[in-house]
């Protein structure tokens, strides 16, 4: 099952656990209600038969997908990607990501603004929601094998923070202030 907890604030190698002293960890339903990030188990040795995945792709219109690895060896600019992943950022669509192999760190804001990391290893594919500040690492193994979907043509714009006055993030807001009742359902 996916692990959630509140950050410390330390500087030091983001490829750490960072948890708070003493540890706070956070149910995943929590998580839903205070970010719209959600969470699915697959089936990651035959995910293109997996019927969650399945249902999940027609139903939210994911038609286009491929496959990235983030390790020193299979990465280029490897260093450099990892500071771009890591810098706080959001997007204009729903960023989907089904890990097949390895182990990371996807960092959320709450509604308080504390970064709470998701780890994320085999078989875990989360949706984190358009408009939503985060950020991606990578764990001490420094490997990661990840399947992405998107609605349509891929999207890669990174829009940096502050990115306050953007249409996603201003709807995003407003959904997180209604608990994400009805975000992401339809």
């Amino acid at each position: 099952m996916v692990k959630i907890w509140f950050m410390d604030n330390e500087e030091t190698d983001q490829r750490l656990e960072h948890h708070r002293n003493p540890p706070q960890y956070l149910e995943l339903a929590d998580l839903y209600r205070k970010t719209g990030v959600e969470y699915f188990k697959i089936n990651a040795d035959e995910y293109q038969s997996d019927k969650i995945l399945s249902e999940l792709r027609a139903k939210r219109g994911y038609t286009y997908d491929d496959e990235i690895t983030c390790s020193e060896k299979c990465l280029p600019d490897y260093a450099n990607k990892l500071k771009a992943f890591f810098t706080e950022h959001l997007h204009t669509d729903e960023e989907i990501r089904l890990i097949l192999e390895g182990t990371g760190y996807f960092d959320v804001r709450d509604d308080e603004e504390n970064w709470l990391r998701i780890e994320v290893i085999k078989g875990d594919l989360i949706i984190i929601p358009a408009g939503i500040y985060h950020r991606f690492s990578l764990d001490m193994n420094n490997f990661i094998r990840t399947r992405r979907y998107f609605v349509g043509e891929p999207v890669w714009t990174a829009h940096n923070r502050p990115a306050d006055e953007m249409d996603c993030r201003k709807s995003y807001v407003k959904h997180q202030s209604e608990h994400f009742v009805q975000f992401n359902k339809a």
